[in-house]
C-alpha cells in the first residue's frame, strides 16, 4: 500500500517532464526580433499590434510607452520592440531590457507591457521603432498561435530658441527686498529673476552697475558690491542682460536706485560722520572745534568777531564782505566789484575808482589831468601819457615816441622805403619793393604762383596749413607725421597695417587674417591684429580667437579640444571620474570602477554578481544563486525551502530519505516475522495430527495423560527468523549548482544528472 502513491508520483513526474520546453522556451521573450516578428510561432491572424510611441519628439524628454494587443484574445502573450536611437529604461512589470535599444517579455502570463523611452539628444532626426506582439493559444506549442509587426517612425521636433527674460530687478541690502537707501555699511545685492521659455539654464548674464548715472566697468557681473566700495552720497543702480548660452536677452534696469546714507543717532538729519554731536538732536556742528556747538556759540569761528556782526561766522578768516558778494574781504581779489583786481585797483573798497595815473590821490573818474603833464584831459590826445600829448598822423602814437614817419605800418628804422608809404620792404635787396616786385624772394617762382613769395626755400603748402612741405613735418596735416605716415600726401590715410597699399581707412581687412574689420567688430577680436589671443593661431581660423588656451573644436560641441575630454566625439566633453567614459554615456559619472549598469538595478556592472539580471546582484554564500532568490543567502549547501518550513530543501529531502528507509526496513522485518510466525503454526498443527493418527482407536476412552509438550532441554536451538536483505529507497536528487545564463535564464544542475530552469513561477525540468 505504501508503494502505490509513490508509484503515481514518479509516473506524473515523467509526464510533467515529458512536457518541459526547451531552453528557449517561450514563457522568456528574445530581443532584437521586433522586424522579423516571432517566427517561431505559427501566426493565426487576427491580431494587431498596439503602441503610444509619440509621431514627434523633443530631444531628451522621457515618454511613458503603452505595448498591447487588438484582436484574437488569449491569456498569454510576449512582445518585441527596438529601437534605433534613444534609450529604454524604466521597465514594468514582467519586461526586461537589454542595452537599452531592445524590450521584450519576462514571461508569457501578460497582454500589455509598460516602460519608459527617453528620446536622443538633438540633432538626432528621425527614430525607427519595430514591434512583434505574440498572443498564444496555451498549449504547449507554437501551433495555432497569432501575432503581428509594426514600424513606427518618429520626427524630431526641432525647438526654435527664445531670448530668456528677466524680470523683478532691483537692489536690495542682505535683507532682500527692494530698497532706495542703504547704510554706509551694508553691501549691495543685484536681485532678478531669470525665465526661459525653453527650459534652458542662465549661462553668464551680464550685471552692469551705475555709480550716480555713470558706468562702472570695475564691477560688471558682480551680484554683490562689498561696503568698502560705496560712499556717503553714491547712488546705485544695475542692469542685467540675461543670457541663456545661445542668445542675449534684452538688458533690464533696477526698479530702484539706492542711495548710501550714513547712520544718524540723534535724528537731527546729519549723518554721524558729519555730526560733531551725534547725540545731540539740537547741534550738529562745531565750526571752531571749541566743544561748543555752533547752536549755542556766540562766537562760532572764533575770530573775535561776535557772530551777529560777522559777515562769515563759521570763517575764522573772514569777517567782511565789502561788495556783498558772499566772498569775504581777505579772499576777494576784488573787494570793490568794479571789476579790477585789488591788486591791480587804486581804491579797491571804491567801486567808483580804480586808477590815479599821477599818484595825486584823486581818483582819474575825478581828476581832470589825470597824467599830470598840464594838459587838460579834453584836450590832450595822451590824457594818460605825461609823455605825449599830439599825434599829428592820428595813428594812436604820439609823435614823441611814433617811429613809423609815412605812417605805412613799418617802423622806419625796418622800413627799405621810410619815405615811401607805398613800399616798406624788399625782400630779395634787388631795389625794387615787394610791392612793384613779380618775384619777391626770387626763387624762380612767380609770387602769384608761390604760396610763399617771401620765402626762398618753399613753393608748396599741401595742406594749407602755412607750413611750406620742405619745413612741415606733417604735410598732409593730417596729426601723423611724414616720417611716420604711410601715405603722408593723402590726409585720409595714416597706416596700412597689412602693407597691401591700400590705407587701413579704406582696407576692409586691416590686419589681413581673413575676417573683415566688421565682422571682427562682432566677434571681439581686434581688427588689426592677426591673432588677438596670440596663441598662434589667426583670427581666421581660431575656432576660438579670444581664448588663448583653445584653438580647435574638431567634434563642434563649443567646448576646445583642450578642455574636452572627447574631442572627436560631439556627445561627450567631460569624464568626471577619467574612467574613459563619457558623463553622458556612464552609468556612473562619479565612479571609476564602474561604466555600465545592462540590467538597470542601480549597481554597475563590474560589481554586480548577476549583471544582466536585474532581480539579483549578490551571491553572499557564493553557492551560484543570487541572495534574492536563495532561501539560506549564507548557507552555500541549501538554497530553496520549498515549503517555508524553514529547513532547506537538501536537508529535508536526507530527512525524508532517513525515514523512508527506516519505514522500509519495518515494514520488512515485520513481513518476515508474519512469514515466520505462520510457518510455524501450520508445522505444529501437522505434527500434531499425526501423532493422533498413530493411536489406537479400538482402546476404551481412557482420560489422556498426556501433557503439553516439556519444556525444550537447555541447549535446544529455537528456530529463528531470517532476515531479509533491505531493498535502498530511491532519495530525492540535491542542488549541485545554480546559475544564471547570459540570457537572463536561472538554472540548476541536480545529484541525478538532470537540469531544472526556473519558469519565474516554478522548477521545469529541461
Amino acid at each position: 500500500m505504501k508503494f502505490l502513491p509513490k508509484a503515481l508520483m514518479i509516473a506524473l513526474l515523467m509526464i510533467m517532464l515529458a512536457a518541459t520546453p526547451a531552453i528557449q522556451g517561450n514563457s522568456t521573450g528574445k530581443h532584437n526580433q521586433a522586424a522579423s516578428g516571432c517566427g517561431c510561432h505559427s501566426n493565426g491572424g487576427g491580431v494587431t499590434a498596439t503602441n503610444d510611441f509619440p509621431t514627434s519628439y523633443t530631444a531628451g524628454q522621457v515618454y511613458s510607452i503603452n505595448i498591447g494587443h487588438a484582436g484574437a484574445g488569449s491569456l498569454v502573450g510576449g512582445f518585441n520592440v527596438v529601437v534605433n536611437k534613444g534609450t529604454l529604461q524604466n521597465a514594468g512589470t514582467g519586461v526586461q531590457i537589454s542595452g537599452g535599444t531592445s524590450a521584450t517579455h519576462v514571461n508569457s502570463g501578460q497582454l500589455g507591457w509598460t516602460f519608459d523611452w527617453q528620446a536622443p539628444s538633438t540633432g538626432s532626426g528621425s527614430v525607427t521603432v519595430n514591434i512583434a506582439v505574440l498572443q498564444a493559444n496555451g498549449n504547449g506549442q507554437t501551433s495555432g498561435d497569432a501575432w503581428d509587426t509594426d514600424s513606427v517612425s518618429i520626427t524630431e521636433t526641432v525647438v526654435q530658441n527664445i531670448p530668456p527674460v528677466a524680470s523683478n530687478v532691483f537692489v536690495s541690502t542682505p535683507q532682500g527686498v527692494p530698497c532706495s537707501q542703504a547704510y554706509y555699511d551694508e553691501v549691495l545685492m543685484a536681485n532678478y529673476d531669470y525665465n526661459d521659455d525653453n527650459g534652458d539654464p542662465e549661462t553668464m548674464s551680464q550685471i552692469r552697475w551705475f555709480k550716480n548715472g555713470n558706468l562702472a566697468p570695475a564691477y560688471n557681473d558682480m551680484e554683490i558690491i562689498d561696503d568698502m566700495e560705496t560712499t556717503i552720497g553714491d547712488n546705485w543702480t544695475f542692469t542685467v542682460t540675461p543670457n541663456d548660452g545661445t542668445d542675449l536677452g534684452s538688458p533690464v534696469s533696477s526698479s530702484d536706485t539706492v542711495e548710501i546714507i550714513d547712520y544718524d543717532t540723534d535724528n537731527d538729519g546729519y549723518g554721524d560722520q558729519v555730526d560733531a554731536f551725534p547725540n545731540d538732536p539740537s547741534e550738529h556742528a562745531d565750526a571752531d572745534g571749541d566743544g561748543t556747538g555752533d547752536n549755542a556759540d556766540l562766537d562760532d569761528d572764533n575770530d573775535g568777531t561776535k557772530d551777529a556782526d560777522d559777515a562769515f561766522p563759521f570763517d575764522s578768516t573772514e569777517d567782511t564782505d565789502t561788495d556783498g558778494d558772499g566772498i569775504g574781504n581777505n579772499a576777494d581779489a576784488d573787494d570793490d566789484a568794479d571789476g579790477v583786481l585789488d591788486v591791480n585797483d587804486a581804491f579797491p573798497l571804491d567801486a567808483s575808482e580804480t586808477l590815479d595815473t599821477d599818484g595825486d590821490s584823486i581818483g582819474n573818474n575825478a581828476d581832470t589831468d589825470d597824467d599830470g603833464d598840464g594838459a587838460p584831459d579834453a584836450d590832450d590826445a595822451f590824457p594818460l601819457d605825461a609823455s605825449e600829448t599830439n599825434d599829428a598822423d592820428a595813428d594812436g602814437t604820439g609823435d614823441n615816441a611814433d617811429q613809423d614817419d609815412d605812417n605805412d605800418g613799418a617802423l622806419d628804422v625796418n622800413d627799405a622805403f621810410p619815405f615811401d608809404a607805398s613800399e616798406t620792404l624788399d625782400t630779395d635787396g634787388d631795389g625794387i619793393g615787394n610791392n612793384a616786385d613779380t618775384d619777391d624772394d626770387s626763387d624762380g617762382v612767380l609770387d602769384d604762383e608761390d604760396m610763399f613769395p617771401l620765402d626762398a626755400s618753399e613753393t608748396i603748402d599741401t595742406d594749407d596749413d602755412g607750413t611750406g612741405d620742405n619745413a612741415d613735418t606733417d604735410d598732409d596735416n593730417d596729426g601723423t607725421l611724414d616720417a611716420d605716415d604711410a601715405f603722408p600726401l593723402d590726409a585720409t590715410e595714416t597706416t596700412d597695417t597689412d602693407d597691401d597699399g591700400t590705407g587701413d581707412n579704406a582696407d576692409t581687412d586691416d590686419d589681413n587674417d581673413g575676417l573683415l574689420d566688421v565682422d571682427e567688430a562682432t566677434a571681439g577680436t581686434n581688427p588689426l591684429l592677426i591673432d588677438t589671443d596670440a596663441d598662434g593661431e589667426g583670427d581666421g581660423t581660431d575656432a576660438f580667437p579670444l581664448d588663448a588656451t583653445e584653438t580647435s573644436d574638431k567634434d563642434g560641441d563649443g567646448v576646445g579640444d583642450n578642455a574636452d575630454a572627447f574631442p572627436y566625439d560631439a556627445t561627450e566633453s567631460i569624464d568626471s571620474d577619467q574612467d574613459g567614459v563619457g558623463n553622458n554615456a556612464d552609468a556612473f559619472p562619479n565612479d571609476a570602477s564602474e561604466t555600465s549598469d545592462s540590467d538597470q538595478d542601480g549597481v554597475g556592472d563590474n560589481t554586480d554578481w548577476a549583471p544582466l539580471d536585474a532581480t539579483e546582484s549578490i551571491d553572499t554564500d557564493n553557492d551560484g544563486v543570487g541572495d534574492n532568490a536563495d532561501a539560506f543567502p549564507n548557507d552555500p549547501s541549501e538554497t530553496m525551502d520549498s515549503d517555508g518550513d524553514g529547513v532547506g530543501d537538501v536537508a529535508q529531502a536526507a530527512a525524508e530519505a532517513d525515514a523512508e528507509a527506516l519505514r522500509n526496513m519495518i515494514i520488512i522485518a515485520l513481513l518476515v516475522v508474519g512469514v515466520l510466525g505462520g510457518g510455524a503454526v501450520m508445522f505444529l498443527r501437522r505434527r500434531g495430527g499425526e501423532e493422533a493418527s498413530a493411536k489406537s482407536f479400538d482402546q476404551p476412552f481412557e482420560a489422556s495423560t498426556e501433557s503439553m509438550p516439556a519444556a525444550q532441554p537447555a541447549g535446544a536451538v529455537t528456530p529463528s527468523v531470517v532476515q531479509q536483505p533491505v531493498q535502498p529507497v530511491a532519495q530525492e536528487p540535491t542542488v549541485l549548482r545554480q546559475w544564471t545564463d547570459e540570457k537572463g535564464y536561472t538554472w540548476r544542475s541536480m545529484s541525478d544528472g538532470s537540469n531544472y530552469w526556473w519558469t519565474g513561477t516554478e522548477w521545469k525540468r529541461a
